[in-house]
């Protein structure tokens, strides 16, 4: 009785050592190759549990989940004008074609990321090359990290990966150029600086040259006007004066003679040498005339 027991045992025993050689699941973050004698037979996408033939067939599973490729070391990267950076940046990739990614790459990751990570190198190179510091920096990085994915995706496809974003982490100077960069910078900006000054200096001069102008043409305006206003008031006081004593022309003589006699003589010191026969003494001559 014994002896039957420990002889079922091993009977279920064998049974489930067999079944786990026979069967075997796939998840939802993989996928499964089913190889016999080296060959791919299947591929298995959805995840479930499958069966296989023992000792004929194996398994091999592809990690179908979006992963980081990130670089360890900076690039050091030329640009346009010769100016050495230090890029780092990193890569999103994802296996789409299970079966083209194991028979290019054997189903290896490191493999399948040095190849992605020489396409992104290479592709650094060239955009760099053509661009200029600020472009690189800010000005077109979203358009170059663009043209970076565009093309390590269209090479990445031929081994069944694709290249879902590559991302520049840090774009800076070399050590050995920093300080000559911080001077070219400092003596740009001082330039800038220097030709603002002066061209603000020609506009104020500019500006106060034309207030000048202004002001000349505002004053001149001003006198013409008041030389034509006085002179219009100067004839309509001559008209007047005319009119009140053209009735009586002597009198108005006679009145103007003692305005001028009564100007001349104001001080006792006043002093007067004229002709006594002079028309500026007609009244005097002739004062007692007018009495008889």
């Amino acid at each position: 009785m014994k002896r039957n027991l420990a002889t079922l045992m091993m009977v279920a025993l064998a049974a489930l050592v067999l079944m786990s050689f026979m069967f075997y699941t796939v998840d939802q973050r993989q996928q499964a190759i089913v190889l016999q004698l080296g060959e791919i037979t299947s591929i298995k996408e959805k995840p479930g549990l499958y069966l296989k033939v023992p000792m004929l067939q194996n398994v091999v599973y592809i990690d179908t989940r979006v992963r980081t490729l990130d670089t360890p070391d900076s690039d050091l990267i030329i640009t346009k004008e010769k100016i050495n950076m230090q890029v780092d940046s990193f890569v999103k990739w994802q296996v789409i074609d299970a079966k083209k990614y194991y028979e290019r790459v054997s189903g290896d990751e490191r493999r399948a990321e040095q190849r992605i990570m020489n396409v992104v190198r290479d592709g650094l190179r060239a955009e760099f090359n053509s661009r200029s510091v600020d472009d690189v920096v800010s000005g077109q990085r979203d358009q170059v990290m663009l043209n970076l994915r565009n093309n390590a995706d269209k090479d990445a496809r031929s081994i069944g990966i694709k290249v879902v974003d590559v991302r520049l982490k840090r774009v800076d100077y070399s050590e050995d150029n920093e300080s000559s960069v911080y001077q070219r910078m400092r003596s740009e900006r001082t330039r800038v600086a220097n030709e603002r000054r002066s061209t603000g200096a020609a506009d104020k001069e500019k500006i106060q040259a034309d207030a000048e102008r202004q002001r000349d043409i505002t004053i001149a305006g001003a006198y013409r006007d008041a030389q034509r206003i006085k002179g219009e008031g100067d004839a309509k006081a001559a008209a007047i004066y005319s009119a009140a004593y053209s009735p009586n022309p002597e009198f108005y003589a006679f009145y103007r003679s003692l305005e001028a006699y009564k100007e001349s003589f104001k001080g006792k010191e006043d002093l007067l040498v004229v002709d006594q026969n002079s028309d500026f003494f007609k009244y005097f001559k002739h004062a007692g005339k007018g009495g008889k």
